[in-house]
């Protein structure tokens, strides 16, 4: 008999979603509520075991009990075991344990302060109280508590309210205060696909600089003198202020270019909801995926569920179309885009031209000419010139470089590495040119040598010259920093664009903020540039990012909670994006990184405007009824359903994801005609609002009543947009266009988006 060996199936982990909890309020529960909890662990040992064999089996394979607000638990298991869990009726969604992203351009490079660019006044921040009394919990790797950014001197006791923790058992130099009020972190989904982890990993404290800087963005404490080497010196404080902010630490140091892994994020929304948290920022995302595969958009569901808003950036994988993330339509999705200040310095040929570029180096070179180098001529003998015009590791020929400035060429790696290879190479500066992906997008680092970053353009400028030159020679002046920068905001190639390739009838992104160049607190364990070659340490650092603009939203959600306790998480959103603008600060419309016209698949409903959002007139209001029809509507059944509103559910008859009540309207399939609604809350004084309409070309649009009378605050009024294909040979792919109600006063606008068909 021929024996075949046996072979043990792999496993791996997995996330077992099973909808909502119908526990008590937690005061309710208290002082049972740990008990309670442990019996929900208990039941999911249970659910497992009976599909593993017993429960000890499902004790070892079980990693987190989700228990208090999601119903579920993750755990290692076999591919098979996973499938038959899926096919048991009380399960909503079985998925792998998939790792996710932070969203920023410091850590990898994509092809395809007062000046931090929140455009609001005093008005607003001390309307709102500077977000007195709000708790901003974020969801990243952690916080440097250490920061002046969190710094408690003047603060008052911790809010009642609040019932999370400082978790520091196993790190006792970290320490929360009165405005750090939490920490926690969760690393076992990660362990699950890394390995086992050693006691480094058990601390909330941020040693990346991501958690860090974007917390204090969205509610870091005012800190005067707060600069990156001394540019652009001034007060930085965050979206609001005077709020209390949590730390939710998910996210780890890259495994296979994933960083925050769903188990953990689950673990962390769970937690923040508890907590009492009434904000959420979350600057990671990964690949679209179903609404209920993915641990960011189930979190978000469950919080917004108990009136937090969440904010979640859009993603790094632009300037492509279809690439944006965090697609769910009870969160809010943020694009990145520049601000009206740079750091620039100058790179002067020796044929007189002179280039601006943009900088963080913190040395500059004397000012005179030195001897220019193409990288791709000074190669290493293994190494390609294409491989050495991006300046990588092991591709320079030290020989050749030293003593001279070296153009290199954006792409694959980061580009503070190329500066480092520059630099261990012997060249006295670098200039770093845009390649044609990246287009006018330049961002400063803080390169290790003195260095420049100039766009595309202007490289094929510089290149033709060295490549026509005899001799040539270049001077890099020294960094200035440069405010009222026109045209501004931008959008930033890296930020990932529309459609929604899920749910195309809903747009995303739903918002622009800045995401260029931000300058916000940073951990004091890494170097600005994040390589173990840089040895400085620094407490305000620039970073890039629709991870930046992320929390420069959530700051705003912050100041509107304030004024607006009893608004939901559709209604602030729907501030936001109705008094959003379209224009640029020389009211021209928004361009792209490439100098073309934008579109609301790069910037959503256009560039946040605070001040005009704490007085928006009318929002368009949703509820979580409303979120229960569009899951419905996209062929969610009543049993499923049913698992996470804690009650029995039955979908309408009729369902149409393009009445779905979002501040604005996107048809994916316009073959004649269509007619959609929507409803209007009066949140103003009364009035007045009359329809204007900006149609696309090829489409005419209708809207009925074409006016809107408002008696009083609360009121609701429903209209309808008919939108009909004006030729047969109307044109192909996306149009856009816009609705405004107005009183004269206010304007709610909506942009539109349609495709003929």
């Amino acid at each position: 008999m021929e024996h075949r060996p046996i072979f043990a199936a792999k496993k791996k982990s997995y996330v077992v979603y099973l909808g909502a909890h119908s526990h008590p309020s937690e005061e309710a529960l208290l002082p049972s509520a740990d008990e309670l909890y442990s019996r929900v662990t208990e039941s999911h040992c249970d659910f497992l075991g009976s599909f593993l064999g017993s429960r000890e089996e499902a004790r070892d394979a079980m990693f987190y009990s989700y228990t208090r607000h999601i119903n579920g638990f993750a755990a290692t298991i076999e591919d098979d075991v996973a499938a038959e869990i899926a096919k048991h009726p009380s399960v909503v969604s079985v998925f792998v344990n998939q790792g996710k992203r932070l969203h920023t351009t410091r850590s990898w490079e994509f092809l395809g302060l007062e000046h931090n660019g929140l455009v609001h006044s005093d008005s607003i921040w001390k309307k709102a109280t500077f977000g007195e009394g709000i708790i901003i919990g974020n969801l990243d790797t952690g916080v440097w508590p250490e920061s002046n950014s969190f710094s408690d001197v003047g603060y008052g006791p911790i809010p009642s309210k609040w019932r999370g923790i400082c978790q520091n058992d196993k790190d006792p130099a970290f320490h929360c205060n009165r405005k750090l009020i939490g920490a926690r972190y969760f690393n076992k989904g990660y362990a699950a696909a890394v390995g086992p982890l050693n006691a480094t990993f058990d601390s909330p404290r941020d040693n990346e600089g991501h958690g860090s800087h974007t917390l204090s963005t969205a509610g870091g404490n005012f800190v005067p003198g707060a600069s990156v080497f001394g540019y652009s010196k001034g007060t930085a404080k965050g979206g609001s202020p005077r709020a209390r902010v949590a730390a939710y630490k998910v996210c780890w140091p890259p495994a296979n270019g994933n960083e925050c892994f769903d188990a953990d994020v689950l673990a962390g929304f769970d937690a923040a909801i508890h907590d009492g948290v009434n904000l959420l920022s979350v600057s990671l995302g990964g690949g679209a995926a179903p609404y209920f595969n993915d641990g960011i958009a189930i979190g978000s569901f469950h919080a917004v569920k108990h009136g937090i808003v969440v904010v979640c950036s859009a993603g790094n994988s632009g300037p492509l179309d279809g690439t944006v993330s965090n697609l769910s339509p009870w969160l809010i999705t943020v694009a990145a885009s520049t601000m009206d200040r740079d750091f620039s310095n100058y790179v002067i040929t020796g044929d007189g031209k002179r280039i601006k570029g943009e900088s963080l180096s913190e040395k500059s070179l004397p000012a005179k000419f030195y001897q220019l180098i193409n990288a791709a001529n000074v190669k290493a003998r293994n190494a390609s010139a294409e491989q050495a015009i991006l300046c990588k590791a092991g591709t320079l020929d030290p020989v050749k470089v030293k003593g001279k400035i070296l153009l290199c060429l954006r792409g694959d790696n980061p580009r503070v590495d190329k500066g480092e290879q520059a630099l261990l190479a012997g060249a006295v500066g670098m200039i770093l040119s845009n390649n044609n992906a990246s287009g006018n997008e330049i961002i400063p680092d803080p390169h290790l040598l003195p260095a420049t970053h100039i766009k595309y353009s202007d490289g094929v400028t510089v290149f033709n010259y060295v490549n026509s030159s005899r001799s040539p020679m270049a001077m890099i002046t020294q960094v200035t920093t440069q405010f009222g920068v026109k045209p501004s905001p931008v959008m930033a190639a890296f930020s990932s664009k529309g459609p929604n390739t899920i749910t195309p009838e809903i747009l995303k992104p739903d918002i622009t903020a800045p995401g260029v160049s931000v300058i916000a607190a940073y951990t004091e364990a890494r170097a600005p540039t994040d390589e173990e070659f840089d040895k400085r340490r620094i407490p305000f650092n620039a970073i890039s990012g629709t991870s930046m603009s992320c929390p420069h939203v959530s700051g705003v959600v912050g100041l509107l909670k304030i004024l607006y306790p009893s608004w939901s998480p559709a209604a602030i959103r729907s501030a936001i994006m109705t008094t959003a603008t379209p224009f640029d600060n020389a009211m021209e419309p928004i361009l792209n990184a490439s100098s073309y016209k934008a579109t609301p698949f790069s910037y959503g409903a256009g560039h946040m405007q605070p001040n005009k959002a704490m007085d928006p007139g009318l929002v368009y209001d949703l509820e979580i009824g409303d979120y229960l029809k569009f899951l419905c509507a996209l062929g969610y059944n009543k049993t499923q359903i049913s698992r996470f509103t804690d009650s029995p559910y039955k979908c309408p008859k009729r369902t149409s994801l393009l009445d779905f009540n979002y501040p604005a309207i996107t048809v994916p399939k316009l073959s004649r005609r269509v007619t959609v609604t929507r409803t209007v809350k009066n949140v103003g004084p009364p009035g007045t609002y009359m329809a204007q309409v900006m149609s696309p070309d090829g489409v005419s649009i209708s809207v009925k009543p074409s006016t809107l009378r408002f008696d009083k605050i609360g009121e609701h009024r429903t209209f309808s947009v008919t939108l009909k294909s004006r030729k047969v040979n109307a044109p192909k792919g996306y149009l856009f266009g816009e609705l405004v109600w107005s009183d004269k006063t206010r304007s709610v606008r909506s942009p539109i988006a349609v495709r003929a068909m």
